[in-house]
């Protein structure tokens, strides 16, 4: 199964910090079996790695274009890394 995972960062910005996005992404993340984390930045952006199959993560990237009600996004960057060993669960950090 590790084959078949990836891992991308994605920095997502816009309104994204103080409307819930963090506790949003990860309800997300749990709920379409994605690991990983999410955390603010300094910028106002919002920072996540995000690890599972190709579909899984493009599920979610589609998803964080969305984010939570009171968000508004204007940018989801996506970059592919190796996928960190091990990865379970989705946290949110910071």
């Amino acid at each position: 199964m590790n084959a078949e995972r990836k891992a991308m960062l994605v920095r997502v910005s816009g309104r994204v910090q103080g409307v819930s996005f963090r506790l949003w992404t990860r309800r997300e993340a749990e709920r379409l079996g994605v690991a990983g984390w999410v955390r603010n930045e300094r910028d106002g952006s919002v920072a996540a790695m995000i690890v599972g199959s190709d579909r899984v993560l493009a599920h979610m990237v589609e998803r964080l274009w969305m984010g939570p009600a009171a968000a508004s996004v204007v940018s989801v960057e996506t970059e592919p890394v190796a996928v960190p060993d091990p990865v379970e669960g989705f946290q949110i950090t910071g």
